[in-house]
């Protein structure tokens, strides 16, 4: 028997359908060395057999720690091994932790299964309200509206039902409006691990945007008869 982690994250993943997270890996390796000695033990009592022997060998291969770094190398390992055989697995990586999922192309198979419709997909205003969100966050449904220059209220109620983006506060501004901020489902519905890893927005700069939506949502001076060339 050998020690191969990249089977044994595979069994891991394959057994939980929460996501399985670097220390929870690291558990499973201190539970094992744990439990291993206190077999060990009870065996030195009562005389050790040949599958305890077997499991002392493992025991030497098992490293004792596996830090974080190893893990994720082995998981990077392990889901460009899925990839390259275009079998029906996939990893996807999200803020809490690994995740085994279908493949894409074998989706329609499993929803036939589970008597499911076609995932519904976001609209376009709903895809740019939630860009405004990710990148501009806590942000207010003005400050959307001026960045889209359109009603931001049904695609905002449409990310809130699907559990994108929630309430976070409300804005030091006159009455005080709510402001909106993503959600860990976001990061699920992204792929990623944290906004950090949101594709750098390259058109604006955040005090061009600010500056931006200052001048959209300030008030409109209204026109003298001077500026419109009547006699005063």
């Amino acid at each position: 028997m050998e020690f191969n982690l990249r089977k044994i994250l595979l069994a891991l993943l394959g057994s939980t359908s929460e996501p399985l997270a670097v220390r929870d890996v690291q558990t499973v390796i201190t539970r094992y060395h744990a439990r291993a000695a206190d077999e060990d033990g009870e065996d030195g009592e009562e005389g050790a057999d040949e599958p305890q022997g077997l499991m002392r060998e493992l025991l030497d291969q098992v490293p004792s720690l596996l830090t974080a770094a190893q893990i994720r190398e082995a998981m990077s390992a392990l889901s460009a091994e899925l990839q390259e055989s275009d079998g029906p697995w996939r990893i996807l990586e999200g803020p809490a932790g690994y995740r085994l999922v279908v493949a894409p192309t074998y989706a329609h198979w499993v929803r036939l299964l589970r008597d499911e419709p076609r995932p519904q997909r976001l609209s376009t205003a709903a895809l740019e309200t939630l860009s405004v969100i990710a990148y501009r966050q806590p942000v207010t449904r003005s400050e959307i509206e001026a960045i889209r220059g359109v009603s931001a209220d049904s695609a905002v109620n449409k990310l809130l039902e699907k559990d994108l983006i929630a309430v976070t506060g409300r804005a030091e501004l006159p009455g005080r409006p709510l402001q909106y901020g993503t959600t860990p489902q976001f990061l699920e519905f992204c792929g990623i691990r944290s906004l950090e890893e949101l594709p750098a927005s390259d058109v604006l700069t955040p005090n061009q945007i600010t500056e931006w939506i200052r001048q959209a949502t300030a008030p409109v001076a209204t026109p003298t008869a001077a500026d419109v060339g009547l006699p005063v």
